[in-house]
């Protein structure tokens, strides 16, 4: 194939890559975290599609538009306190340095720690005396630190937490969460009901029940067979094993009342104006199928769904042949010295890159089809992960 035959093929990706990078510009998932109007945002997707490196770029580019933002990861891993420039993160928000403030805005950044966040409910909401009594209690300490469930309703009470100081206060306008790399990511959105089930059930009726009919009179009342249960929990777990669990969970059901109405506060908050949630893939298969099960369980929840971001996006080179022609090119090079080894080597790379860029653009087109309205940004991959503020602006002019 002669060069001149290469123009039409060339010119046609040219012309696509320039629509392709006009409908990306008009999509600018950054004016909605700069828009006052816009209170909450949350990040969902699985693990390793950049979900953190997002959530970060986007409370980056609101605190430097003249926003006051607090940026929450509720993944353990370190990944957001080393994109930010920070050693380590918390249940305190820290400031983040190097950010431009010249706007008016500044950012915070925070971890969730689940027993911390569960010590804090524990000392706002109980009697002193009451407080020292459960935070002593070794039920209660393994449970607010590793009890299933655990993770997701101190979730919504952390966010609670700081939607509430943000209204008192001011001192946040934006809160940006990063939530765990997992379909669990979305188990917070069942934390009230599952608290409520968890509370209302047989087993916490029947650990409660001597309690609520006055100690030993009220084990003499009870049922034959509720008696007959509470025999069998005490030899299987042990005495002092049964009473832990039932001081436990008689506080938590006396005490806790106030926190199912905060989680279910928080959980209407969520679908309220203000509120957004943006999914996070990459073209691959696997991560795809994932971000349709996000999408779809928060559609189902009338949850406000914003974007979905795909990011580490391959690009055909703007200039070249396509993936045919460079295949084609490298079959005619002769030759076996060094220079004709490299330009095969060059040609036969390309092409593979075409191919994919190809398949990442069909994954596009895709999804802008099934979901149609709403904003689809693309973010390059990118040969290096980002490890800085400034690779995250990067990120931010892509978004």
């Amino acid at each position: 194939m002669t060069h001149d035959e290469t123009r039409p093929a060339e010119a046609a990706r040219d012309a696509a890559a320039r629509h392709t990078e006009e409908r990306h510009t008009e999509e600018r998932l950054t004016d909605l975290v700069r828009d006052p109007r816009t209170r909450v945002v949350l990040c969902c997707g699985s693990g390793g599609v950049g979900k953190t490196t997002t959530s970060a770029a986007l409370a980056l580019d609101a605190a430097e538009a003249g926003r006051r933002v607090v940026v929450l990861t509720i993944d353990p891993a370190r990944r957001l306190a080393q994109a930010l420039g920070l050693a380590e993160l918390d249940n305190t928000p820290r400031r983040v340095a190097g950010v431009d403030e010249s706007a008016g805005g500044h950012l915070d950044a925070m971890m969730l720690d689940m027993k911390r966040t569960f010590d804090e409910v524990v000392l706002a909401h109980a009697s002193p005396q009451a407080a020292e009594q459960i935070l002593a209690n070794p039920f209660y300490r393994s449970v607010s630190s590793s009890f299933a469930g655990t993770q997701e309703y101190m979730a919504m009470e952390k966010l609670g937490q700081l939607r509430a100081e943000a209204d008192r206060d001011g001192r946040w306008d934006l809160i940006v969460v990063d939530t765990p790399p997992s379909r669990s990511a979305l188990d917070f959105l069942d934390a009230p009901a599952r608290l409520g089930s968890f509370l209302d059930g047989r087993l916490v009726r029947l650990l409660t029940a001597p309690a609520r009919v006055g100690g030993r009179l009220g084990v003499r009342t009870l049922t034959g067979g509720m008696s007959l249960a509470a025999g069998v929990l005490g030899r299987l777990l042990g005495g002092q094993l049964l009473a832990d669990v039932q001081t436990f969970v008689l506080a938590l059901d006396t005490m806790f009342g106030g926190f199912r109405e905060r989680a279910d506060r928080t959980y209407a908050q969520l679908s309220e104006p203000g509120t957004a949630f943006v999914v996070v893939t990459t073209p691959e298969p696997a991560a795809v199928r994932e971000a349709d099960y996000f999408v779809r369980r928060l559609r189902s929840e009338e949850m406000p769904l914003a974007a979905l971001v795909v990011n580490r996006l391959v690009r055909p080179v703007t200039g070249t042949p396509g993936a045919r022609e460079m295949r084609a090119l490298a079959e005619r090079v002769t030759g076996e010295d060094d220079a004709a080894r490299a330009a095969r080597v060059l040609l036969t790379t390309g092409a593979a890159s075409d191919d994919v860029a190809q398949r990442h653009a069909e994954v596009v087109a895709e999804q802008r089809r099934l979901l149609p309205g709403l904003l689809v940004p693309q973010v390059p991959v990118a040969a290096t992960d980002v490890h800085d503020l400034e690779g995250l602006r990067g990120v931010a002019a892509s978004l």
